[in-house]
């Protein structure tokens, strides 16, 4: 959010000081992620299809944005083929109510008029119900009850980030300050619109005419020091999956286990592919404004876990199965979600099947932006370029 957010405004020729307390930028949550650009079909929790609504516009401008952001294509770092989800038995949404939705939310991509736009053209979007010999092909019948095609993509995003790495060392308006945590803010003057300091470990930055609060889990902290109340309701998750790298060719399909109990597998080229079972990638949550420290796993408990999440994964998905024998290395990683919400993934009550709450808060000279998911990024960037240029 924050790169994209420097780059769009450093196109308008405005100057730019962008505050990372990583050594590079997007490297975390950003980089290490499955890369889903969503259209919305993942919210088959949320009925009233707002979520959908959200995510559509973002996602749909996704390729033109980041293609004029990187200054070239992203069809190579774009999975080739439409997902699948597939409705596990024990699934908060049943199959019949996630077709409904699927269909719903075919209808809101076939009206909007980017359509054509997306990374694979959607103005003709379906959603496709599978024979029983196509799902049993894919999935273990004893644990899914339905499968449906849907005409939706995912990018990796590692090679996202190198490129907007990339894209940032070479843009001449905008000053980096890595490895610099901001611990606050504070404002020149009694007014809305009166200059903002960054206050770091390193001192005092400033006045700048306006700061953009683009952090991931660390936002709300920053919020608070410019009289921003939270959410009423919050948590943030910090999720591990494997990103894993074959010796040759593997056509494993990409498919998505909805809605509850989560697991994903992507395969951007045929030989890198993201995989990962959300209950064993689950490292640390919390509501705490500032969320729990992340122990890092040694090799051994790297192993256990990719253990872990090949054996749950692929006693569902066979070609998940068939993988171990092609893997050539396997890196984990992840990164913080956060969520103006709470509860667990399984609980038909939980909030966090919703993300319709996403968006910019504008408050004079400060903006801060709940980004929502990865895919919607480069939108609501372009929209705070707009208004501060």
């Amino acid at each position: 959010m924050g790169t994209a957010t420097a780059l769009s405004l450093a196109r308008r020729r405005v100057r730019v000081t962008l505050f990372d307390a990583a050594p590079r930028a997007c490297d975390g949550a950003s980089r290490w992620n499955e890369g889903k650009i969503h259209l919305g079909y993942l919210y088959a929790g949320d009925a009233s299809l707002e979520t959908a609504r959200r995510l559509l516009d973002g996602g749909l401008a996704f390729k033109g944005l980041v293609e004029r952001l990187i200054g070239r294509s992203i069809d190579e770092a774009t999975s080739p083929c439409d997902d699948v989800y597939v409705v596990h038995r024990r699934s908060i949404v049943d199959a019949g109510a996630a077709e409904a939705y699927y269909h719903a939310v075919s209808a809101l991509v076939r009206e909007n008029p980017a359509a054509a736009t997306y990374l694979a053209p959607a103005q003709d979007a379906r959603a496709v119900r599978l024979s029983p010999a196509d799902l049993e092909a894919i999935a273990d019948p004893a644990q899914v009850v339905a499968g449906f095609r849907v005409p939706e993509r995912s990018v990796s995003t590692r090679w996202i980030a190198d490129r907007l790495v990339e894209a940032l060392a070479a843009e001449p308006c905008i000053e980096p300050r890595f490895a610099t945590p901001v611990r606050g803010l504070q404002r020149r003057g009694s007014g809305a619109d009166a200059p903002l300091d960054v206050v770091t470990a390193a001192g005092t930055d400033g006045p700048f005419d306006a700061v953009v609060n683009a952090l991931w889990e660390g936002r709300l902290a920053v919020d608070a020091t410019m009289g921003v109340p939270p959410p009423v309701t919050w948590s943030h998750r910090f999720r591990r999956a494997l990103f894993v790298r074959t010796t040759r060719v593997v056509d494993v399909p990409n498919v998505v286990i909805a809605t509850g109990p989560y697991g994903d597998v992507k395969n951007y080229t045929g030989r890198d592919l993201y995989v990962s079972w959300y209950p064993a990638g689950l490292a640390a949550e919390g509501s705490a404004v500032v969320p729990p420290a992340v122990t890092p796993l040694d090799p051994a408990d790297e192993a256990r876990l990719a253990d872990d999440v090949l054996a749950s994964l692929g006693a569902i998905l066979p070609g998940v199965a068939s993988l171990r024998s092609a893997i050539a290395s396997i890196e984990i990683n992840g990164g913080w979600v956060y969520a103006a919400g709470r509860g667990a993934l399984d609980d038909p009550r939980s909030t966090l099947h919703r993300r319709d709450r996403a968006g910019i808060l504008r408050e004079g000279s400060y903006l801060s932006v709940d980004t929502g998911k990865y895919s919607i990024a480069p939108w609501l960037a372009e929209r705070i370029a707009r208004e501060l240029s």
